[in-house]
């Protein structure tokens, strides 16, 4: 009778043991990472007819007219482009201005000095423009500090500036040596006397570098 019982009790043990079993639980799902911030600066090389120019743009700062000059870089649009005006500003100083050939994407709108903190100083690259919210993709560099082009300033008649986004970080040589460059008198246009390069210098390529 001890053998049956015990063999009752065991059978029971295993039977309690046997449902005390947790259920089977789903497989978690993968967690997908998050996704990395954009980058705060983003580093472009324009390779000229001149040499080399580094850029690094203010993405965080300015987004908008970062995220519009880096849609014609990644696009290829300033491919082919040229610095074709040189203003001279006393001995060493003023900035030379880039367009491209082919039509360019809708304007953008203008992101003052006064939002995003910049300023014109030596290297600073800036959206030209007619009125606010004209900006294209026709940029300038400056040599020297040229803080009257700010928001406030009086290098604009509305007051409102223009859209500094960036500064050069290598190639300034080559920033000076363009606006050395001879400029042609029978090329002049309204507005732009003694301005207009001789021969302007292409951007042959313009490339994002990596971080």
């Amino acid at each position: 009778m001890l053998g049956k019982r015990t063999f009752l009790t065991t059978g029971l043990a295993l039977i309690v043991a046997a449902c005390s079993k947790p259920a089977s639980q789903p497989a978690p799902k993968p967690v997908t990472p998050a996704a990395a911030p954009p980058p705060d600066t983003v580093k472009i090389s324009l390779m000229t007819s001149e040499g080399e120019i580094v850029l690094e743009l203010e993405a965080k700062k300015a987004p908008v007219t970062t995220a519009n000059f880096l849609h014609y870089v990644d696009t290829g649009k300033l491919d082919d482009g040229h610095f074709w005006r040189a203003l001279k500003v006393g001995k060493a100083e003023g900035f030379i201005q880039a367009a491209i050939t082919t039509p360019p994407y809708p304007p953008v709108r203008h992101e003052s000095t006064q939002q995003t903190g910049l300023s014109h100083t030596d290297g600073t690259i800036s959206m030209s423009r007619y009125a606010p919210g004209t900006a294209t993709i026709d940029f300038t560099i400056s040599v020297g500090d040229m803080t009257y082009l700010d928001a406030g300033g009086s290098g604009s008649a509305d007051g409102e500036g223009y859209a500094a986004f960036g500064h050069v970080v290598s190639g300034m040589d080559v920033v000076r040596r363009i606006l050395r460059g001879r400029t042609d008198r029978k090329r002049d246009e309204d507005g732009l006397e003694d301005q207009m390069l001789a021969k302007p210098v292409t951007i042959t390529t313009a490339r994002r570098l990596p971080d």
